[in-house]
């Protein structure tokens, strides 16, 4: 039990419940509107050839669609030396399993895309049991292009472009979301990016937690993420 917490009858639960539901739908509409405006947002053609390796060999982006007119891609940090993928994209990629034939259903294509050679990419998935479509952008712009790979000469400048501005990092890899629409003439447009915290609203097991009497529990942390694992590393 969480100490010196208010302990009240059912009828004033009821009451503060309500009071508090008020707010919560306040939340929903403007999430809905922001939702809204996200979608309303002007894109850019993408106007480079870019190519990766998935399981059956060479593809492009436009390729990635799988069909569909919607793609969207999760930047998974795993780097072309690493020995397995980053502990919070990793976090975050147990949330995708399952959803993909839901999305398929409402024309939208989702994976995952990192800058290791693909047998180490196969090599990590196999170890977590993941079965959603992953690809390597190694020998690609591509990560660079929508800033979550850096070069070791941004890294010697001390500062990189991410999350839409400059920050001290000597972090070759960071996570992120990209979003693209194909066209029925097989045009490209780049329609949304996100990252950092623009992440949380697509990790549903941090929802779960948020509606926990202990919430995230992260205070107090070195970092927000630091308690996180890989799921086959906890020992529960």
């Amino acid at each position: 039990m969480i100490e010196n917490h208010p302990i009240v009858s059912q009828e004033e639960w009821i009451d503060a419940r309500e009071r508090h539901l008020t707010r919560e739908k306040e939340f929903t509409r403007l999430r809905d509107q922001l939702s809204a405006e996200r979608r309303a947002l002007p894109w850019v053609k993408v106007e480079k050839a870019y190519v990766f390796e998935g399981p059956d060999g060479k593809v492009t982006l436009a390729d990635l669609f799988d069909g569909r007119s919607q793609l969207i891609i999760y930047h998974f940090m795993l780097g072309p030396d690493w020995e397995e993928g980053c502990r919070g994209c990793s976090y975050w990629a147990d949330n995708l399993q399952g959803i993909d034939v839901h999305l398929a259903a409402r024309d939208v294509t989702l994976l995952t895309v990192s800058s290791a050679p693909l047998e180490r990419i196969e090599k990590f998935k196999a170890r977590m049991g993941w079965t959603h479509a992953w690809v390597t952008a190694a020998g690609s712009d591509f990560n660079h292009d929508f800033h979550v790979t850096f070069t070791p000469e941004e890294l010697e400048r001390g500062e990189v472009y991410y999350n839409y501005t400059w920050i001290r990092s000597s972090m070759t890899e960071r996570p992120g979301i990209s979003v693209f629409y194909k066209a029925a003439d097989g045009t490209v447009y780049h329609t949304y990016s996100c990252y950092s915290r623009g992440l949380d609203m697509l990790n549903g097991a941090y929802h779960y937690l948020d509606l926990a009497p202990k919430g995230r529990d992260e205070a107090g942390l070195p970092h927000s993420m630091t308690w996180v694992r890989l799921h086959d590393s906890y020992g529960v």
